[in-house]
């Protein structure tokens, strides 16, 4: 008993202590494993079914996941298989409620489905609304993420099914209305758990080719099963991250997956697609037309109002007679002369015969005047007055005793005489 309790203590408490000299015994590791896997809680998992076998009150069947090539097989007790409405069958894609286990004695995992439901067209549309209303929350959907697509493309890349219809008709219409169009064109899964993964690598391929300008995923009608890959979350991102304009050409009129929402143009079908993406040449060559006729009866009619112009400037007088405006200016300054030179004679006359009357009035009451009206001036005539000395006027009688010497002087000239006394003026 001893043996087997040092025995016991020996044994290593974890996987990372075993060594080649002390393992674990096989029985340790499997109680191990099943304790851990036990432990795991149970996962309601999506998937399509692709093989279903019925052996007495056991099933056995394998799920593939809806976007990947990775399958896992599972067992199911036919009762829960039962209690389906509808009885599962290849192809069928379902929800399961999957718990792990471990078969102690052989060592097997072992998948077990503890329930399993079939999704339905209501199920997936539910679905599809729940992730288009989360997307559109986050903005995805909005139109200022929305690329303006080029008026002619340079390179178109094209996404779409080997060798389907949805390629012809872009190909074809594409090529109708533009024949010197260019594509780039990736042939993919258009359905299928291999779908998203394609086309998502072929979108993010064209999006980093220098030379597409435009990209446009097409496929043609089907089922809302078929359509499925074109409303996953994984390809709606890398659209909605991609630099180059998206085109989305999905089924028909009445086929909408959440592609139609992220792209920058939804166009109804392939063929509509094609339409869209380049431009009509006749059409164009119409336009290129019109505006060269516009474009010439502009330019005539700005030739013709411009000469209409230049001959009613010719027309008027000071282009038509240039010289008139000299001549004109030469009558003014004529005129102007003649009336300046009238106004300066009369100035002149005027001064003259202001100057003729003052001098007449200076005249008038000079000495001279005075003494040419029989006056004189007398005045007194001593020999002691000293040169350049004025003589004395004699103004009264008293002012020359008898024998006073004076100097008379009159109208014509001097001369000297004596006084013989003075008298008392005469009444009046």
């Amino acid at each position: 008993m001893s043996e087997e309790v040092a025995a016991a203590t020996t044994v290593p408490a974890t996987a990372a202590e075993t060594s080649p000299d002390n393992p674990w015994p096989l029985q340790l590791l499997s109680q191990k494993l099943k304790m851990h896997i036990d432990r795991a809680p149970s996962a309601w998992i999506e998937g399509q079914v692709i093989e279903l076998n019925r052996r007495g009150t056991n099933a056995y069947l394998t799920l593939r996941d809806i976007d990947a090539e990775i399958s896992l097989p599972a067992s199911v007790w036919t009762n829960v298989l039962d209690r389906q409405n509808t009885p599962l069958e290849r192809g069928s894609r379902v929800v399961a409620l999957i718990k792990a286990e471990f078969w102690l004695k052989t060592g097997r995992l072992n998948m077990s489905v503890k329930d399993i439901r079939p999704v339905g067209l209501g199920d997936l549309l539910a679905r599809i609304e729940r992730l288009r209303h989360a997307l559109a929350a986050e903005g995805l959907f909005s139109d200022a993420r929305k690329k303006r697509l080029p008026l002619l493309p340079h390179r178109i890349g094209l996404i779409t099914g080997r060798d389907s219809d949805a390629k012809k008709d872009v190909l074809r219409n594409a090529a109708l209305r533009w024949p010197a169009v260019e594509f780039e064109i990736r042939e993919v899964a258009v359905q299928g758990n291999t779908a998203v993964a394609q086309v998502v690598a072929a979108l993010r391929e064209l999006d980093a080719h220098p030379e597409v300008d435009v990209i446009v995923i097409a496929r043609g009608g089907g089922a809302l099963e078929d359509l499925l890959p074109f409303s996953s979350e994984e390809l709606i991102r890398a659209v909605s991250d991609a630099a180059t304009p998206v085109v989305s050409a999905i089924g028909h009129e009445a086929d909408r997956p959440i592609l139609d929402d992220v792209a920058d143009l939804r166009a109804s079908t392939p063929t509509d697609a094609a339409k869209r993406i380049v431009p009509d040449v006749v059409e164009e060559l119409a336009r290129v037309r019109q505006a060269l006729d516009q474009l010439r009866r502009g330019v005539t009619r700005l030739v013709e109002r411009e000469t209409d112009r230049l001959a009613s400037l010719r027309s008027r007088p000071v282009l038509a007679s240039p010289e008139i405006m000299v001549s004109l200016r030469h009558d003014d300054v004529e005129r102007l002369k003649g009336r300046s030179q009238a106004a300066v004679t009369t100035a002149v006359v005027r001064a003259t015969d202001q100057l003729a009357h003052l001098k007449a009035q200076v005249r008038a009451l000079s000495p001279q005047k005075t003494l040419d009206r029989g006056y004189a001036v007398v005045q007194l005539a001593g020999g002691d007055t000293a040169p350049g000395t004025r003589r004395e006027v004699v103004r009264h009688p008293d002012q020359t005793p008898s024998g006073t010497p004076l100097a008379v002087r009159v109208a014509g000239g001097r001369f000297t005489a004596e006084s013989t006394g003075g008298q008392e003026p005469a009444d009046g």
